[in-house]
């Protein structure tokens, strides 16, 4: 009758053992490839190296606000701290991926100790059984003097009559309890960290919005500004006959290096998924008198920060860069004398030399460079002349 009672009692305790290991499940994921702590240690030493220029960027902006004529620079200025905003959010992001990644590994060892740590305990299970039929130890007083598991694990070091093949199945068992615990930790650890991040990418973001209204509202107190938005527009019109015309020496260049057949025109497509335009090409009023302009392109409205703006035809990358008025802007060639621009963007996403086919990904609208809100700018030139691109986009809608 007692043995049956401990018998009992054992099993009842190896089964509490199983059901503490089971009450943990983790999620496996195969496919993941590994993550090492050292990647994302170097991750953040690159967010840091972003930190210190946009401090910098934050010094200059001081300089700048001490002068009332520098309002351009100090649009430029925000552009820039935009960008770098906006590459540390980019890497906050890439580090929740990448401990995601990391948590899922350590998970996954996690799940496997635990397995291991269950075949052992059954094996220690089956021979304390085994040895508690034969009657060479008495289990009673180690059961039930013992606070837990550890404790009688502990407390079953000092009973002789157990076989030293047993005391193996003991000490692994401690093992891989230590192991466990430290996966655990390591695990907790991880998280915390990871939550860390999410915080700081919820502050980064706060601060572009921030900053983006800051951008906006020189370009408005600017334009209050009616000295001095119209020598903006004369300083913004001699730039942009300047810059077309290095746009059109490039794109000869670029077209005799690569001995290119002669360009055919059309067979553009829409650069963004609006079609409402705000301003057409040609001469515009500004609201302010004497300060009209001659609009080289389209403004494409109804776009944000997170809209893609894509080669409306193939060619190769001639132009990727900032520009004070332009913003960043990308200029594609199809041929000699044949490009499209596109101006105002938040990010490019393509290189100088780069080839693309029509509808690729050059980057993303915003409202970068002279710029009063997010908008896509789209320009066409043919034969070395800015051509108007609703000539080819018809099914436009009218916002102006």
């Amino acid at each position: 009758m007692k043995k049956r009672f401990l018998r009992g009692m054992l099993a009842a305790l190896c089964l509490a053992a199983l059901l503490f290991t089971e009450a943990a499940p983790f999620t496996l994921r195969q496919d993941a490839s590994a993550v090492t702590k050292e990647q994302i240690e170097a991750k953040k030493q690159e967010k840091k190296a972003l930190e210190s220029q946009k401090n910098e960027l934050k010094s200059q902006l001081v300089t700048l606000q001490r002068e009332k004529s520098t309002a351009v620079a100090q649009k430029a200025n925000l552009d820039s701290q935009i960008a770098v905003i906006r590459s540390e959010i980019a890497y906050a992001e890439e580090l929740i991926a990448e401990y995601e990644q990391l948590i899922l590994e350590t998970e996954a060892e996690l799940a496997d100790t635990q397995a291991k740590h269950e075949a052992q305990f059954e094996l220690f299970c089956a021979r304390v059984r085994a040895m508690e039929e034969r009657g060479t130890v008495s289990f009673w007083s180690v059961i039930f003097h013992s606070a837990d598991f550890s404790e009688m694990l502990a407390a079953m070091d000092f009973i002789g009559e157990i076989m030293e093949s047993d005391q193996r199945v003991i000490d692994e068992l401690k093992a891989m309890e230590e192991q466990l615990a430290e996966e655990q930790a390591i695990l907790e650890d991880q998280l915390a960290e990871q939550e860390e991040v999410r915080a700081e990418l919820s502050a980064r973001s706060a601060e572009l919005n921030e900053q983006v209204r800051a951008a906006q509202a020189i370009i408005s107190e600017l334009a209050a500004d009616e000295a001095e938005y119209k020598k903006l527009i004369a300083e913004k019109e001699a730039a942009a006959e300047r810059e077309q015309a290095e746009i059109q020496r490039l794109s000869r260049e670029y077209a005799a290096q690569q001995n290119s057949a002669a360009p055919t025109k059309g067979g553009y497509i829409w650069p963004c998924s609006s079609h409402y335009v705000t301003s057409p090409l040609g001469s515009r009023y500004t609201g302010i008198k004497g300060a009209s302009t001659n609009h080289m392109g389209i403004d494409i409205g109804r776009v944000g920060y997170s809209t893609q703006a894509v080669a409306s035809k193939a060619g190769t990358v001639i132009i990727s860069d900032y520009n004070r008025y332009r913003g960043n802007y990308v200029v594609v060639s199809h041929g000699s004398g044949n490009t499209t621009t596109y101006q105002h963007l938040s990010k490019r996403s393509v290189s100088v030399g780069q080839k693309v086919s029509q509808g690729q990904v050059l980057g993303i609208t915003g409202s970068s460079g002279v710029s009063s809100g997010p908008h896509l700018h789209f320009e066409i030139s043919e034969n070395g002349q800015i051509v108007n691109p609703l000539k080819y986009l018809t099914n436009y809608i009218k916002g102006w």
